[in-house]
């Protein structure tokens, strides 16, 4: 891969961290400053929050109202998305514990007045507030983000339903997605000097508290990424292909591992993904389905970082990470990084469904707390992402062409 591709891939995360830590230095040795340019953050986060209900709203229903057939539930998508699902939990959970082992803040930044709604409400409360609002007009806050995705399903459903994907509203919403889309844009050339003020006031405020979190935080994530490469993808390629299939998933993943870290990107590791799985005897029906799907669904390593962005804000808070929220945190980093994943914007969304249903008091201060620990595990994030997909498919190759379908595949070769 050539190494203007990989700079101009990464130049504007490489900005945008430049501008946190340079930030969190005006913090450290001039604290007085950090509190007089904390407005200029404070714009950013709120032009943010004034755009995400029409970007979600536009984005998920035009998605759905787009879908060229609504007969989609065949053997291998059904398995494909079972299989994301699946793993992405099994990587939730892994994070999950870890966290109680390893919490990544020791000691409450300061006192602040939050609520958690898992705390008090009830079961039937809590599944009720998860995914509906008791009025129209509830939808339009950025606290009921979950409520609002059901909504937009829906509607995008029914559109699809009455006039299908080349009707009037789906194209209407079509082109508003195009322009929240382009708006975002327009918002986030701000974003460097936003964080540069926010990270600023945050070191002036909590002082070496941020920097040992957040140091603590990597400590945990980036050598979890490599032990799960090296154990829970094997044991993904053993049972999805039997014998020798722990080898060869070893020989063709490095190619896959490495386009995602140089583009930082899995949906531009597809075309790679689709290669290594044709060379691997993955039926070209699957691949298709598989990879591209994976691209935008198939998210291990956001799961991962979904949980330690909960964890660590729970800790910045002063809250303690019970076994009692362990179903919540699952449902929600599976929905925020498998589910929300391939809508445009997903990942700032999936910021704002953490802080809708665990921060909804605090979301001013938690949102770029959870952005930050975004930029800085971003690359091993996609990598196991997208390196994953290609593990997948001996998953669904399994249910799809039967267990040996390997092994029938190393025969031909050998005869």
């Amino acid at each position: 891969m050539e190494k203007k591709s990989v700079l101009k891939n990464y130049r504007f995360l490489a900005i945008m961290l430049g501008a946190m830590v340079l930030g969190c230095l005006v913090g450290w040795f001039f604290p007085g400053v950090g509190p007089k340019i904390k407005p200029f953050g404070t714009v950013f986060i709120n032009m943010m929050f004034c755009v995400v209900v029409p970007l979600v709203f536009a984005s998920i229903a035009s998605s759905v109202a787009g879908m060229k057939s609504r007969k989609r539930a065949g053997k291998i998508l059904g398995t494909t998305v079972a299989t994301f699902v699946v793993t992405g939990l099994i990587a939730a959970f892994i994070m999950f514990v870890l966290m109680k082992i390893f919490p990544p803040v020791l000691e409450a930044w300061t006192t602040f007045d939050t609520e958690e709604m898992g705390e008090y409400a009830s079961i039937s409360d809590l599944i009720v507030n998860f995914f509906t609002s008791s009025d129209f007009v509830g939808l339009l806050s950025r606290k009921a983000m979950l409520p609002l995705i059901v909504f937009s399903l829906l509607f995008g459903f029914a559109t699809n339903a009455a006039q299908g994907p080349e009707g009037p509203i789906a194209k209407w919403l079509t082109s508003l997605s195009e322009v929240m889309m382009k708006f975002v844009q327009i918002i986030t050339y701000y974003a460097p000097i936003a964080f540069f003020a926010i990270f600023a006031d945050l070191v002036a405020s909590y002082g070496s508290q941020v920097v040992e979190g957040y140091g603590r935080a990597m400590v945990v994530y980036y050598p979890l990424c490599f032990v799960y490469i090296f154990t829970a993808f094997p044991l993904f390629a053993w049972f999805g292909g039997g014998k020798g299939a722990v080898k060869t998933m070893f020989r063709h993943i490095t190619r896959p591992a490495v386009v995602s870290l140089g583009t930082c990107s899995s949906v531009a590791t597809i075309p790679t993904n689709m290669e290594v799985a044709e060379e691997t005897g993955i039926s070209k029906d699957v691949s298709e389905m598989v990879v591209p799907l994976g691209a935008t669904m198939h998210m291990d390593g956001s799961c991962f970082s979904c949980v330690l962005k909960i964890a660590f804000v729970f800790g910045v808070f002063g809250q303690h990470l019970s076994w009692g929220q362990l179903i919540p945190i699952l449902l929600v980093a599976v929905l925020s990084s498998v589910g929300m994943s391939g809508v445009p914007g997903g990942g700032y969304i999936g910021e704002y469904i953490i802080c809708s249903i665990f921060f909804p008091t605090q979301m001013e201060i938690a949102f770029p707390i959870l952005v930050m620990i975004g930029n800085l595990v971003d690359p091993p994030a996609t990598m196991i992402n997208a390196a994953g997909d290609y593990v997948v498919s001996y998953i669904v190759s399994r249910f799809v062409d039967g267990k040996d379908w390997l092994q029938k595949k190393l025969h031909k070769e050998t005869v």
